[in-house]
């Protein structure tokens, strides 16, 4: 259903188009509907009047969603309502909904069509596997791209004497029990709902399954599998963590985020993505010294790559061929090196293609001070070649999944609802949730 944030965005930016008429502008304008807020939301805003501002042909009007479920929403209300976007920015969770809509132009096409010759080898094969089909064809415009990494107050690791960083849970824990002896409030900020970093990502570092089928690649059949998993007992120490004061919840229903307590030196531990680590960079507490790692690992473990997050840019069908060029051209420019280094460099969000990598390395500028660890970004989702459980997750309404784990989640922690039960029960609502997709798209084939 669309809500009134997405009517009123819609009627002003209608209005813009229609003052835009009648001024006889001759730029064509087209919209681009995206999920991030604060100072990411900000930055998509530069780098659209960059664009703007780049040539006079086109004039790409930028629309912030809030969040990515919202821009999911809205943009299918759109479409069904014919007031959609150009483009939209639809996340990791969202990309199996997208692909069996039908409602997209192909990117390949699309840019092949207006005449731009993309090296679509050059993006890191792991980032343009999750938005192809299975047939090897990308569908949407890797965009910004992520992954899961874990934060540390260096201040308060040196207060309890440890050195460098540590690399298990098994590290975490000693830690985090030496700083809650210490007299430290918080030492690890833990927000339940986080289930892409404490769950998802845990899962692929250790070569875990989080449903069948390839977690969901190789068919619309397939069931979770997360309540058969080592996440069973991870969330186990978790909830033991919890009860004793060291993991503290922080999230927006209790007023205060796991990220704004870390940069607050509140708590002294958090798991989010790289792309927080340039706002952690303007954020952090003036004094406050921090560091970034992987994620660690259980004991035991080899590691294997986690999972890209973030989200890329679908082109979305009913739309003119001129605006289609406009959207071609705001690819175009997405894919410059130099447009690609800005926008790393603002946010942190990894670069997406191996010669903007390199190119970025050959600078120094993983060197210097600000962005120094954000390469281990890149380490992390190129630790192995992908496996049938690292690739990605693929599975119909995942956002929906992803409600049902972290409601299993706050069951245990909160409820004291056993760990085995709470996620069995999410894997039966969530398997309910997988079979009415399979229904609702019965006889179209992952190609």
């Amino acid at each position: 259903m669309m809500n009134r944030k997405w009517l009123l965005s819609t009627a002003l930016t209608i209005g813009a188009l229609a003052l835009g008429a009648t001024s006889g502008e001759a730029r064509t304008k087209f919209e681009f509907w995206y999920g991030l807020s604060g100072d990411l939301s900000e930055r998509i805003q530069d780098m659209c009047k960059t664009f703007n501002d780049s040539q006079a042909d086109y004039e790409i009007v930028c629309v912030s969603q809030e969040t990515y479920e919202n821009n999911l929403q809205n943009t299918i209300a759109a479409f069904r309502a014919q007031k959609h976007p150009t483009v939209t920015q639809i996340s990791d969770g969202g990309t199996l909904d997208l692909m069996l809509s039908g409602a997209y132009v192909p990117v390949r096409e699309l840019m092949e069509k207006n005449g731009y010759q993309i090296d679509w080898k050059n993006y890191f094969s792991g980032i343009a596997s999750y938005y192809s089909s299975p047939s090897g064809e990308l569908l949407s415009m890797p965009f910004n791209s992520s992954t899961a990494m874990i934060y540390y107050n260096t201040d308060a690791l040196k207060a309890v004497g440890f050195e460098g960083l540590p690399k298990t849970w098994s590290e975490v824990e000693t830690v985090a029990r030496a700083m809650k002896a210490k007299g430290y409030e918080c030492p690890v900020a833990f927000d339940p709902t986080g289930v892409w970093q404490w769950f998802e990502q845990f899962s692929a570092i250790h070569n875990q399954p989080i449903a069948t089928k390839g977690n969901g690649y190789e068919g619309l059949d397939a069931e979770v599998t997360f309540n058969k998993t080592k996440f069973v007992d991870q969330l186990t120490w978790i909830k033991k963590m919890y009860d004793e004061g060291l993991f503290v919840h922080k999230s927006k229903a209790v007023g205060e985020t796991a990220n704004d307590a870390f940069v607050n030196a509140k708590c002294q531990i958090t798991s989010s993505s790289i792309a927080d680590h340039g706002t952690f960079g303007k954020q952090a507490k003036e004094g406050m010294h921090w560091d970034v790692s992987m994620l660690p690992l259980l004991d035991g473990f080899t590691r294997t790559n986690s999972l890209v997050g973030g989200a890329s840019l679908w082109t979305l069908k009913g739309k003119s061929e001129e605006e289609y060029k406009g959207a071609a051209a705001f690819y175009a420019f997405l894919a410059k090196p130099e447009q690609a280094e800005w926008w790393s460099t603002v946010t942190g969000y990894i670069p997406v293609t191996n010669s903007g990598f390199e190119a970025m390395k050959a600078k120094g500028f993983y060197d210097k001070a600000p962005y120094k660890g954000r390469e281990l970004a890149i380490a992390s989702l190129t630790a192995t070649p992908p496996t049938e459980y690292t690739r990605g997750v693929r599975l119909g309404n995942f956002n929906a999944i992803r409600k049902e784990i972290a409601n299993a989640m706050q069951e245990v922690v909160f409820n004291n609802k056993p760990v085995q039960q709470a996620l069995d029960e999410a894997a039966a609502r969530s398997n309910e949730i997988l079979r009415r997709f399979e229904k609702t798209y019965q006889g179209k084939a992952l190609n």
